[in-house]
């Protein structure tokens, strides 16, 4: 208890939690729909145009946050759309299309560093300093995670079912077009409300990881979702009280708690795991598939009279 006091007594502290609670749920929702419509790769892609878009930052007005901010969310947003938009015009898919664009993006990034000599000073911009945070950060990620939250709850259903079938969802009358821009703009949002924290290189991590360990146990995209959500909110806290007793860097500990994580739940996963496929090869018939045939179980087991 003295020593999460002592975390608690620091003001920067005091807003890495907060921030910490704010951005790791909002990637840990927002992670949901990446990992069920398995658009990891697109959301990697677009965690790399953040990089170059720092640099164009610093390029133009110096670098400083609110020209980091800016700049990478123009990279980020024209990189984004932009593949949409070609792939929707041409022969190309949107990796393709994604792939050139983020690549040339990340080229253009490396020859602006090396020209302005900020390889050590962007190291923030890169893998996050959460405990670096200001207030007017802790404000920005506030009102752009809570916007982007609010978009996500009222377009839900409409999501859902493009989620799972565009061809369905295009017959019942969803805009399926307009919510593949809309969800790469939230994607872009959720980034660059992270970047601060977790960087640009990192932020892949706290998206998608707390989304596919869930995924490896429940089949209910809200439970995905949700549970995501508080997932990533709470590693996160525990990373600012980890990350300040061991000395270490926040973000990189919160995504290494995250992987661990996940290591973990594809060995014990009762469904999904190697110990689970195990087990079902040897006594197919007596060994549960799902999480909620574990509990269930036990359930049983202790109600039965002594």
């Amino acid at each position: 208890m003295s020593a999460m006091h002592d975390v608690l007594g620091y003001s920067f502290n005091q807003r890495a939690i907060l921030a910490g609670v704010m951005i790791g749920f909002l990637n840990g929702y927002l992670g949901g729909y990446v990992v069920l419509r398995r658009a990891a790769l697109f959301a990697g892609a677009l965690s790399h145009t953040l990089f170059p878009g720092i640099a164009l930052g610093a390029f133009l007005a110096g670098l400083n946050p609110v020209s980091a901010l800016v700049g990478a969310s123009l990279t980020a947003l024209v990189v984004g759309l932009g593949a949409q938009g070609m792939a929707s015009t041409s022969r190309l898919d949107h990796n393709a299309t994604l792939a050139i664009l983020f690549t040339a993006a990340f080229g253009g990034g490396l020859l602006l560093l090396k020209h302005l000599g900020l390889y050590v000073r962007i190291e923030d911009y890169l893998f996050g300093n959460i405990l670096g945070l200001s207030n007017f950060d802790l404000w920005f990620s506030f009102a752009t995670g809570l916007g982007a939250m609010l978009i996500l709850l009222a377009l839900q259903r409409p999501l859902l079912l493009f989620l799972f079938s565009r061809e369905v969802a295009e017959t019942q009358g969803v805009p399926v077009v307009a919510l593949d821009y809309l969800m790469a703009a939230i994607l872009v949002v959720t980034m660059i409300t992270s970047l601060q924290a977790v960087g640009s290189i990192l932020t892949l991590g706290l998206l998608v990881a707390p989304a596919s360990i869930l995924y490896l146990y429940v089949e209910s995209p809200r439970v995905i979702m949700w549970g995501g959500g508080v997932m990533g909110a709470a590693v996160s806290v525990a990373a600012v009280f980890l990350s300040n007793w061991w000395n270490v860097q926040t973000g990189a500990t919160i995504v290494l708690m995250l992987g661990v994580i996940f290591l973990v739940s594809f060995v014990l996963s009762p469904q999904y795991g190697l110990l689970g496929q195990a087990l079902r090869r040897l006594r197919p018939e007596h060994t549960p598939r799902s999480l909620g045939a574990v509990l269930r179980g036990l359930v049983r087991r202790w109600g039965r009279p002594a």
